[in-house]
């Protein structure tokens, strides 16, 4: 096992016993942990883990400048690697390293795939057999996937045609995330915006015009007996959906 699998020279998958891996050392780099947080969120799913193979643990050396020390490094199949990373909160980094690895793993089974030969694969019962349970793993594990999903899945269409709307705050309630969360996401994401010398958020027009957000104006009455004009940026439910969806919240 090349341990030093985790340079930006080397791929971050790699063949270990004949089987397709990858380091908690590795997953770590690509999601900008800290190797000890990858290692104890590891150690605390293992049971889950390893009910897609048992999990291997080796130590590693590495330099530093005191001279060679060893730490304690995580070997992972895709299915345990990928299980591993539903665990992380689901930020653009982990999505972009969910990705690349998806693809490393593709890309080294499609190499395998192409330099193998077939006929010899064919004779050879070890091989078979673990071709056949490779499938059968995925095939059940999409199938659990997909049963789990199902419930949000629907809830998710139910919400997006339903009708009315939500202020910031209770749209961020009814998806279990923190407001000032949920504000500092649709902010970073071009959702809403302050006018100058304004507190109050506004929507961007594209996304009142893809029915994600509307503005309500209200009337509010002073002590004065004047009236004040107020116009509050409000999520519909299309807009709920979609943000509950992108940042993992629940409906």
């Amino acid at each position: 096992m090349n341990n030093s699998i985790v340079g930006n020279s080397t791929p971050i998958v790699s063949i270990n016993n004949g089987q397709l891996v990858t380091t908690s050392l590795a997953i770590a780099e690509g999601v900008g942990n800290p190797h000890k947080s990858v290692i104890q969120l590891i150690r605390q799913n293992v049971s889950d883990l390893n009910d897609f193979g048992g999990v291997a643990f080796e130590n590693a050396p590495f330099e530093t400048a005191g001279g060679t020390q060893s730490r304690e490094v995580a070997i992972l199949n895709e299915q345990q690697s990928t299980l591993l990373l539903t665990y992380m909160r689901n930020n653009d980094v982990v999505r972009k390293f969910k990705k690349r690895l998806v693809k490393a793993f593709f890309e080294m089974r499609d190499s395998g795939v192409k330099n193998a030969d077939p006929m010899q694969a064919l004779s050879d019962p070890a091989t078979m057999r673990g071709l056949l349970l490779s499938y059968s793993e995925k095939v059940l594990t999409l199938e659990s996937t997909v049963k789990e999903q199902a419930p949000q899945v629907e809830a998710f269409k139910r919400l997006s045609v339903a009708n009315g709307s939500l202020c910031l705050t209770d749209a961020a309630k009814h998806i279990q995330i923190k407001p000032k969360e949920m504000i500092q996401w649709m902010h970073a994401k071009s959702w809403i915006y302050r006018r100058t010398g304004n507190k109050n958020w506004v929507g961007y027009q594209n996304r009142l015009q893809q029915g994600l957000l509307e503005h309500k104006v209200t009337t509010v009455s002073r002590d004065d007996g004047t009236e004040k004009v107020c116009e509050q940026v409000r999520v519909t439910p299309k807009g709920l959906a979609r943000i509950a969806q992108e940042l993992g919240g629940a409906v």
